[in-house]
């Protein structure tokens, strides 16, 4: 039996954020499921075979995407692995896009980690969860996709994974609340 060491990782950098794209193009992999990156601490192996022992601030989320830095200074790329995952969309002939918006509604009254996209729904494999979108004239269908989930209006400011600066600030607009 080979005795191979095991690698500390206490730090993330959020979607690669101030690394140069060569940097993170050379290193190593590691593939986590939705159960593993919304963990603080963890072990895994990367694409190198090195053994990973990761402690991260208690409640942070591991994003595809995010890169980990361990104690030697190397860098490991976060990819989100595909897992069973249900996918929700609308049914055209018998509904129309609202209709996800109001299964979004009811799932978060029921704190299901959700992904939401444009055009559908992502959430973990549930029967009794996809039997009531069903009845809801949803069209559900499971596969095996990465699954990114909502952080949560309270999560940390890295868990949104996409670009907010778009050109002017929220306080820009008039707001009647009245």
């Amino acid at each position: 039996m080979h005795n191979r060491s095991v690698l500390t990782v206490s730090k993330l950098i959020s979607q690669a954020h101030g690394l140069a794209p060569a940097l993170v193009k050379r290193a190593a992999n590691v593939e986590l499921d939705w159960d593993v990156r919304q963990k603080s601490r963890f072990d895994a192996t990367d694409s190198e075979g090195r053994c990973l022992a990761v402690f991260l601030p208690r409640g942070t989320l591991v994003r595809g995407g995010d890169v980990l830095v361990a104690e030697d200074g190397s860098l490991v790329k976060v990819v989100a692995a595909p897992q069973p995952v249900l996918i929700v969309r609308h049914c055209s002939e018998h509904g129309t896009p609202l209709d996800l918006l109001r299964a979004a509604y009811h799932l978060g009254n029921r704190h299901v980690q959700l992904e939401v996209q444009g055009d559908h729904l992502k959430l973990e494999p549930d029967d009794v969860l996809a039997d009531m979108l069903r009845q809801m004239h949803l069209i559900v269908s499971e596969t095996e996709a990465p699954f990114e989930p909502e952080g949560g209006a309270y999560a940390a400011a890295h868990a949104h994974a996409h670009d907010h600066a778009h050109g002017h600030a929220h306080d820009d607009h008039e707001h009647d609340l009245r």
